[in-house]
Order: structure tokens, then C-alpha cells, then sequence
């Protein structure tokens, strides 16, 4: 196996891709949730949720820091470990990889702008006008590399001669059939997530509330936090849930093995039913059959075509040797399954603003919020594994196998551990640095110095009783 340089290079891929969309997502997400609580600071005139904008953004540039370095070593292993598949796709797919490069320095720049200059306007609609840059190019960072995943899942916008792809047209290859739903998805579950990340993050805080001597102040502060982030992971809730509806339709059209691996649907049928958690055993007859599973009617037809008696493509309509792996239906179903519960906790929460019986700020709740981040970003690696377990055994969707796009070369099993190492570094790195970089400034302490808070009031005219 460590000499398979085929199966080295899909998990030196995995590894580099599982780890780069922790700060991707971040990356994405975070810039919008600075740039609303920094609205709101000003727009309530409200110093504590400036400081928040203020807070976020500090540890935001570290990510970033950490995201650059995974982003380069995704660009290296592209022409390494997959140097046939940059030959005959690298001309489609070298204008989303530039103007991804583009839009994030494009971010970078103003973001380094928006931290300099905190306190240096008197008008402090100027700053956070500056973060409206960060939050675009964050999101077109984010749009853009996904149209390079869209491509895969459905090339288009060339002509193949003699084996090899001609007449290419960039921008249709851009936006391709796959494009729309992708780009949605990605992008509202970043923003979900990173919601639920910064609010898991509040809610840890208060329930150490003693431990950690939280003046009053401070747990006002982190209960504004989540007010803010919670409302806002309700709203994107309810879109990526929207959005996966699209999904799954976009799959039943182009890619319906992928569907059908996912829902464990072998034969064609309509009325066909949806098949949540389970195990398959032998049928005795070359084929599987579905136990333990909870089965819900008409589902599956409805999630692919809209109707209940949608006619679904069984998963036996495809050879074998091109079916994606059975295991897919498991990532789908977590996938699936944490993000229906963090719909349901965010809409807890909010609802409990109206119902005063829901205390939003109970112990379960605060459980919930905090186990909801870490299952959030989890969601989010369910997520990508089931885009590219399910996509196999392409590389390019019905174009290039995986095994036809791999580097021969026999190293690539120590550059598997070499980067594993690198990782582990960085991973470490990160948490050491943010853990320090906020023990030594406790919300308490900025939210008293005058330096960081009471000029930035005194300029916005706060209302005393905030």
C-alpha cells in the first residue's frame, strides 16, 4: 500500500483537503460575521459588539496565516501528485485557479488595511466600510475554487480530439451544470459553520462563567455574541437545507450514481423510498440487501425529482467497476443528519427570544451551542469526502479515472508522512496561538481599557446604559 503511488496520492490529497477546509470554511465565514457585529457596534452604538468584530478579527488573521500555507501545498500537489490530470484539464482550469489567487489577495489587502486602521477614522462607518472587501473576496475565494470542484463533477466547455481537450472556452467550463448548487451549498454552510464555531465558543465561556470569574460585562458580552451568531447560523440553517434540496435533484439529473450510492438504491423504481443509517448483507445473488434501516416512503423520489413518483436510476444501471463506494451513504447521512440538528438548535435558540420558557441561555442550551460547533465543522468534512468518495472512480466525471490522473512515482508515501507531520505541526501551532492570544486578553480586561474602547464609544455617542 505505501508503494501504491495511486492510493498514496488520494490520501496525501485527503489529508491536505481535510485540513485546508477548516480554515477554508473559516476563511469564507468569518469575515461576514466580523463585518455584521461590527455593523451593529456601530449601529447601536454598542462597544462591546465593536470589541466582538474586533476580537474575531484577530483570530481570524491567523487562520488565514495557517490556510495560506494548506492552500499553497494543494496548488504543489495538483502538478505532483496529479500531473496527468493537469495536462489535459489545467488550460479549463487555470482561470478560476488564478482569480481564486486574485480574490485572495485582494482580500488579504484590505484586511491588513482594516486592522491598521482600527480607531483611525473619526467616522466610524469609514472602518467598517473597509470590511465590506475582506467579506467579498472571502466569498469569491471561496466561489471561484469551487468552480475548479463544479468542473470536475461535470466537465464542459471543450471538444475532444484525438484524446485530448480542444476549442476550450474557460468560461463555460467555469459554469458548469454543477456550479450553481456546489457554490451554494459551499458557501452557506461556511457561513453556518463558522456561525456555529464563534457561538460554540461564547456558550463554553458562560458555562465557565465561574471558573473563569466573568464580571457582569463580560457575560454580556458573550450573550450578545450569540444572539448574533445564532441568529445568523437559523438563517443560513434554513438555506443550505434549501440548497441540499437543489443538490440532490442537480445529482438525480447528472450524477445519479452518486445518488443512488448515497441512498442505497439499486434498482430503478419511482415512488422510491429514503433509506437513513442501516447495513447491507448479501443477498445470495451477487447483490446487497438494506438492513436495520429506517425507511421513509417517497421520499427519495421527492428529494430527486420534487414528486413522489419520480422515477430515481438504480445503482445497477452502472458496471461495477464504475459504481462510487457503498460507504458514501454513511458520510451523507452524518452530513445530512448534523445539519438538520444545528437547524434545530439555532431555531431553539432564536425561538427562545420570543418564548420565555426556552431559556436561551440555559445549561442545555449551552451544551447543545457548544457541541453544535465542533459537529459543524465535522458536517463540513462529511460534506467534502461524500463530493469526492462519490465522484469515484472519476477523476473527471465520465473523462479521466482517478488511477489514469496519478503520478507513477514511488515517493509519494513519504510525502504522505512528511506532510502529516507538517500538519500536526501547524494544527498544534494554531490552537496554542489562539488559546494565548485571548487567555491573555480576557474580554474583561478590553472591554476596561480605555485605549481599545471608551474612545471608540466616546466617538460613536454610546448610550450610557450599554
Amino acid at each position: 500500500m505505501f508503494q501504491d503511488p495511486v492510493l498514496m496520492s488520494r490520501a496525501l490529497t485527503a489529508l491536505t483537503l481535510g485540513f485546508h477546509v477548516i480554515f477554508a470554511t473559516l476563511g469564507v465565514g468569518v469575515p461576514l460575521l466580523i463585518l455584521l457585529a461590527e455593523f451593529l457596534g456601530i449601529r447601536k452604538k454598542d462597544p462591546k459588539y465593536t470589541l466582538m468584530a474586533r476580537r474575531w478579527s484577530r483570530g481570524y488573521v491567523v487562520t488565514v496565516a495557517v490556510g495560506v500555507v494548506t492552500g499553497t501545498a494543494i496548488g504543489l500537489q495538483l502538478s505532483l501528485l496529479w500531473p496527468n490530470l493537469m495536462r489535459v484539464a489545467g488550460q479549463t482550469i487555470a482561470l478560476p485557479l488564478f482569480m481564486e489567487t486574485f480574490a485572495f489577495f485582494f482580500e488579504a489587502i484590505f484586511l491588513g488595511i482594516y486592522l491598521y486602521t482600527w480607531d483611525r477614522f473619526k467616522n466610524p462607518w469609514h472602518h467598517m466600510l473597509l470590511g465590506i472587501p475582506v467579506a467579498v473576496g472571502a466569498l469569491f475565494s471561496g466561489f471561484f475554487i469551487t468552480t475548479v470542484n463544479s468542473f470536475m463533477n461535470q466537465p464542459v466547455g471543450f471538444d475532444i480530439v484525438d484524446g485530448r481537450l480542444a476549442n476550450v472556452s474557460p468560461l463555460e467550463a467555469m459554469f458548469s451544470p454543477a456550479m450553481p448548487t456546489k457554490m451554494a451549498h459551499v458557501l452557506t454552510s461556511a457561513i453556518l459553520t463558522s456561525a456555529f464555531i464563534l457561538a460554540a465558543i461564547a456558550a463554553v465561556q458562560l458555562l465557565r462563567q465561574r471558573r473563569n470569574q466573568l464580571d457582569k460585562m463580560s457575560i454580556e458580552y458573550h450573550k450578545k455574541g450569540l444572539r448574533l451568531t445564532m441568529t445568523v447560523a437559523l438563517i443560513f440553517a434554513i438555506a443550505t437545507a434549501l440548497v441540499g434540496d437543489f443538490s440532490g435533484k442537480y445529482l438525480a439529473q447528472y450524477q445519479p450514481d452518486k445518488l443512488a450510492a448515497a441512498e442505497w438504491h439499486f434498482e430503478t423504481s419511482s415512488e422510491a423510498e429514503l433509506i437513513l443509517g442501516g447495513w447491507l448483507e448479501d443477498d445470495g445473488q451477487g447483490g446487497y440487501e438494506v438492513r436495520g434501516a429506517l425507511k421513509i416512503p417517497y421520499a427519495l423520489s421527492i428529494l430527486a425529482g420534487g414528486v413522489p413518483n419520480y422515477e430515481v436510476t438504480g445503482l445497477n444501471e452502472f458496471a461495477k467497476e464504475d459504481q462510487p463506494p457503498l460507504f458514501v451513504h454513511y458520510l451523507f447521512d452524518a452530513m445530512v443528519g448534523i445539519g438538520m440538528l444545528l437547524a434545530l438548535i439555532s431555531f431553539l435558540f432564536v425561538l427562545g427570544r420570543y418564548i420565555k420558557r426556552l431559556n436561551q441561555f440555559s445549561k442545555p442550551m449551552l451544551f447543545a451551542i457548544a457541541a453544535g460547533g465542533p459537529l459543524a465543522m465535522a458536517a463540513i468534512e462529511f460534506g467534502w469526502f461524500f463530493a469526492e468518495f462519490g465522484r469515484q472512480p472519476w477523476a473527471l466525471y465520465e473523462l479521466m479515472r482517478t488511477s489514469e490522473a496519478a503520478t507513477t512515482s514511488a515517493n509519494v508515501g513519504w510525502m504522505l508522512v512528511a506532510f502529516a507531520i507538517l500538519y500536526a505541526v501547524l494544527g498544534t501551532v494554531t490552537v496554542v496561538v489562539l488559546s494565548r492570544l485571548f487567555k491573555e486578553n480576557p474580554v474583561g480586561k478590553e472591554l476596561n481599557n480605555p485605549s481599545i474602547v471608551v474612545k471608540r464609544c466616546l466617538r460613536m455617542k454610546c448610550d450610557r446604559r450599554v
